[in-house]
């Protein structure tokens, strides 16, 4: 399941999204990453065309059970690396920051290795 960091990032805008919306739309996303609309547009297209989400005739955006899947699996990603870096002494923001470019460079390999090995680490 071979993913860009771009699409990665999208879905779990989504996800996140979805956590506290009743339902997400492109404009939504949009707002939250700070991108045109437009840009926003293509990207859906080129999700919902890999099959990773369905839009419905509303412009309501699900994530299909293969989205679901890239977007738990990086934000797991980020959570665990943002709350490591915090508990290593680095400021919030920039533990966010620095979790987002790691969680799409490990390998699952690595990070399952990383996880059993940080102390106190829960899925949220």
């Amino acid at each position: 399941m071979k993913i860009n960091e771009s699409a990665e990032n999208y879905l779990e805008t989504i996800l996140i999204l979805s956590k506290s919306l009743p339902v997400v739309r492109s404009v939504d996303v949009a707002t939250e990453l700070g991108f045109k609309k437009s840009s926003v547009s293509i990207a859906m297209k080129n999700l919902r065309e890999k099959g990773h989400i369905t839009v419905s005739d509303a412009g309501y955006i699900t994530l299909t059970s293969s989205g679901r899947e890239i977007a738990e699996m990086i934000y797991e990603r980020h959570e665990l690396f943002t709350s490591w870096l915090v508990s290593l002494g680095v400021d919030e923001k920039t533990a966010a920051e620095d979790a987002c470019k790691m969680e799409h460079v490990i390998s699952k390999k690595s990070f399952e290795a990383i996880k059993k090995n940080i102390p106190n680490f829960t899925k949220k």
